[in-house]
């Protein structure tokens, strides 16, 4: 069974089920599993170059050791500190207003799902019920997530996440939201980022102007890993998840990697590790195996005692600029945060080094 197809059945179970995958779980897959639980600091992503607790990358790395399994207290821990901190994450409350964010708030509901908590009550609130809100309900955007501030941020990685959240949820907004995230896919296969402005009658991907519809591999990725994880999709999803997948499977470069959006075009594990994941979803094990093996020369490997590296086994590298840097001056307080980025996007690929490893039981 598939990472993906894993998290989504303890998503589905709407329970907590970590157990250790054994020997399915290749050493380097371990190993990064065990460095990502090394960055938390009581539950959470402490960022001590700019001196805060990072709250949406302390949610992925929850979500990277669910899919990788056998650290069960960290995800606990997680699960404990995200949801006393949830308005912080969520909404602008430590700024004094009254901002809430969709796109984190779709998220928190799929991590609350994931490490076994109930959304409609995560540290005291209904995050079901604030997501609801978000949710348009007028012509033209019906379905469209949307920050409540001044200035919206909502895009289509935060309308994926509501997207599956909803729907594990049984919310009577699933399909609606579900719909508009599926009018962002391009003809191509690909999902674009940003949505187009909320009073344009077409709300379409090929709709938008050119820089609006750019291809990008890690959105895309994302929607086919999130709608992979809805119970009983129907034809149309079906149909997206096949098209996108496609469209990934082009877009792959020879050596295996991806490269992202068009700010991020050169390969790296960022795009590589989210499109293995999205590959292992669909069943796509030798795609899934090109790029987990590049993602695997990236990784911190071997015995790195007494080099810049030491103590850093398992993190894997952004790029290969990241790489030799790391090898000379090792994870520095300024290199840290892409280092755990790149990191808990990439690990679960490691699982799939294997060919047969994505195939779903």
């Amino acid at each position: 069974m598939s990472l993906i197809h894993r998290a989504a059945a303890v998503l589905a179970a709407g329970a907590l089920v970590l157990t250790t995958a054994g020997s399915a779980q290749a050493a380097p897959a371990g190993s990064s599993a065990g460095w990502l639980d090394d960055q938390l600091t009581k539950g959470l992503v402490y960022n001590a170059q700019y001196d805060f607790n990072d709250y949406g990358l302390t949610a992925d790395t929850a979500l990277a050791l669910v899919a990788l399994g056998g650290h069960d207290a960290a995800v606990k821990d997680v699960r404990r500190a995200l949801a006393k901190n949830v308005d912080s994450w969520t909404t602008g409350a430590d700024f004094g207003s009254s901002d809430i964010y969709s796109g984190s708030v779709a998220k928190a509901v799929v991590v609350a799902q994931a490490t076994g908590a109930d959304p409609r009550s995560f540290g005291g609130v209904d995050l079901v019920k604030r997501l609801q809100k978000r949710v348009a309900g007028a012509d033209p955007i019906v379905g469209r997530v949307q920050d409540k501030s001044d200035t919206d941020y909502a895009n289509t990685i935060g309308q994926s996440f509501a997207a599956r959240g909803l729907a594990l949820a049984g919310s009577t907004k699933a399909g609606k939201v579900t719909k508009f995230l599926l009018k962002q896919q391009c003809s191509a296969g690909f999902f674009r980022l940003s949505f187009a402005d909320p009073s344009k009658k077409k709300q379409g991907c090929d709709a938008g102007t050119a820089e609006q519809s750019a291809p990008d591999t890690d959105v895309t990725a994302l929607a086919v890993i999130n709608l992979s994880a809805i119970p009983k999709p129907g034809k149309a999803v079906r149909a997206a998840i096949d098209n996108a997948t496609d469209w990934l499977g082009e877009a792959q470069k020879k050596n295996g990697s991806f490269g992202g959006g068009p700010a991020t075009e050169a390969s790296n594990t960022n795009s590589t590790g989210l499109a293995a994941w999205a590959f292992g979803a669909t069943g796509a094990c030798a795609r899934a195996k090109d790029a987990a093996v590049w993602v695997k020369g990236l990784q911190v490997r071997g015995d790195v005692s007494g080099t810049p590296l030491a103590g850093e086994k398992g993190a894997i590298a952004y790029d290969r600029a990241a790489f030799k840097a790391g090898q000379s001056d090792g994870i520095t307080k300024e290199t840290r945060d892409q280092w755990r980025r790149a990191t808990s996007q990439a690990a679960p690929a490691l699982l799939d080094l294997r060919a047969a490893t994505c195939r779903a039981s």
